[in-house]
């Protein structure tokens, strides 16, 4: 049978400048009304590269001087704050100035402007530690493929600034969890895997999350099970889930549902995040438009612009992430071919995408929610899976879409 067919749109990027002050967004549950999308998009990241250049400025704009450095700038008092940003130079602002620079920003890489946009990014401190153009290395180097712990599963996807206090950017908390959102017992429903087989490479990083209706592992791994198993049983959806394809009705039950939750802290500076994922499937292609097709779905609260019920992952015809979805091109007679495929468990006849690259837009400081979450639908049987990797702040001031397109890099 074959996969319907959709017009990839791209995510639109746009040169703008940042916003003032921080702002907080609440964290009461999931879900919502269908939106359209505003943001932002271009190269930053948790951890590892924050990349720049798509908004023709840097993050700093450049064009403003210190003043927590002793140079004349905007006059501002040492428990003033001139720029809005949240943060006085009692606090450690050194640019009262521009609110992209503070304490709780994330620093952005200076380039020479070919990242996209021809802009020339100037080398600053935005994150105010003395150092210009300094980020952590990874932080995913040896975690155990089955780890208990959820800050492992956040660290794996690049995701390794604790937030403590509510003046820290980065990971407030992480939990193991159900499609709706309630704890979830420990199993191999969820790993952190170095690789996919021989020919499936982590995005970035030593390790990958893997979240599996079946067993998030491939054939070399201890507990990989082929197929069809089933160990969290019946679940319940999110509201609004399962989501049906347009002219394919699907089941309404789900099973061995299973997901990682984690709430963060943005940088005052960011306008957006994006990360990577690929879904696997048994399914494909004998149940193709049927009520058994497992789904894949990212939920955000507050729930973006452009989201649908919260969900950020989908096609540019709206279908979710399932057998159905637009992007599958990893099978026999598609464009990518069976070689990524092979040793993850799922045979040359079944299939899968390539890495795709969803992104949303973020509030300055925003606090908010993020799930990560699969199920079967209809059925404990032929199971899939998803690897996410490479989550990335976005701080270059451009703007940023919901949506999800193939993996531009």
């Amino acid at each position: 049978m074959n996969k319907s067919s959709a017009i990839w749109i791209a995510v639109a990027l746009a040169g703008a400048g940042l916003g003032a002050a921080c702002s907080a967004g609440s964290n009461n549950g999931f879900g919502g009304n269908d939106s359209e999308g505003t943001g932002a998009s271009g190269g930053a990241t948790g951890q590892t590269t924050v990349t720049s250049g798509q908004g023709g400025s840097a993050s700093s704009f450049g064009n403003q001087t210190s003043t927590g450095s002793g140079q004349p700038g905007c006059d501002a008092g040492a428990d003033e704050d001139q720029d809005m940003d949240g943060f006085t130079i009692t606090q450690g602002d050194c640019n009262d100035c521009d609110a992209n620079v503070n304490p709780g920003a994330i620093e952005v890489i200076a380039d020479d402007g070919q990242g996209g946009g021809g802009g020339v990014m100037e080398p600053a401190d935005e994150d105010c530690d003395g150092e210009i153009d300094n980020v952590p290395g990874p932080c995913d180097a040896g975690i155990p493929l089955d780890s208990a712990d959820p800050m492992d599963g956040a660290r794996s996807i690049e995701l390794c600034h604790p937030a403590p206090t509510p003046s820290d950017w980065g990971v407030v908390a992480a939990q193991w969890v159900r499609a709706n959102g309630l704890p979830a017992t420990v199993n191999a429903h969820m790993g952190l895997l170095p690789d996919f087989g021989p020919n499936v490479a982590t995005r970035a990083g030593e390790s990958m999350l893997a979240i599996s209706s079946g067993a998030a592992r491939d054939e070399t791994d201890p507990a990989f099970c082929s197929h069809s198993c089933s160990y969290n049983g019946a679940g319940t959806p999110p509201p609004g889930f399962p989501q049906d394809v347009p002219g394919c009705s699907g089941g309404t039950n789900i099973n061995d549902d299973v997901g990682l939750e984690l709430t963060l802290r943005a940088p005052t500076n960011a306008t957006g995040y994006k990360f990577n994922f690929r879904f696997y499937s048994n399914e494909y292609p004998e149940w193709v438009c049927t009520t058994f097709n497992d789904q894949y779905i990212t939920l955000v609260n507050p729930a973006p612009m452009g989201s649908i019920n919260g969900n950020i992952s989908f096609d540019s015809m709206n279908n979710p992430v399932s057998v159905n979805v637009a992007f599958f091109d990893v099978c026999s007679g598609c464009a990518a071919g069976t070689n990524e495929l092979v040793g993850t468990g799922f045979s040359t006849s079944e299939g899968g995408t390539s890495w795709l690259q969803t992104s949303a837009p973020i509030g300055a400081g925003e606090t908010f929610s993020i799930r990560f979450a699969i199920w079967d639908t209809g059925d404990t049987a032929f199971d899939s899976t998803t690897l996410i990797d490479n989550f990335e702040w976005v701080a270059n001031g451009g703007t940023v879409n919901v949506g999800t397109i193939p993996d531009p890099q």
